[in-house]
């Protein structure tokens, strides 16, 4: 049993900030590539940030500049900083890892079930 749950996201001006947070549970021997992604109404789901277990990173290039992917290995969790937030940023944000279960099974692409963030214009 594996569980993604994200948290943080909410309602917001343009020009704020909002942290967003994933946390892990369950029979988790390690977490390997994880990141954010976030889907808008009518629009495809995209990539937002990834970060490997060695902490390499990523950005798509609407947010570069503006959002901070970290993660914390030892609580199973991958953060989001959203900055300067603008409409265009309004979505669902989603995490999604590939972790390494303790019984050996790895699972690929494993989803949480999103943190919806509004930001006003």
């Amino acid at each position: 049993q594996v569980q993604l749950v994200e948290s943080g996201g909410g309602l917001v001006q343009a020009g704020g900030s909002l942290r967003l947070s994933c946390v892990a549970s369950g029979s988790i021997r390690s977490i390997n590539a994880t990141g954010w992604y976030r889907q808008a109404p009518g629009k495809q789901r995209e990539l937002v940030a990834t970060i490997t277990s060695g902490g390499i990173i990523n950005y798509a290039d609407p947010v570069m500049g503006r959002f901070t992917i970290s993660r914390d290995n030892a609580r199973n969790t991958v953060s989001l900083q959203m900055n300067s937030l603008k409409p265009e940023d309004t979505a669902v944000y989603y995490c999604n890892a590939d972790i390494l279960l303790v019984q050996g099974f790895m699972m690929y692409g494993r989803w949480g079930q999103g943190t919806q963030v509004t930001v006003s214009s």
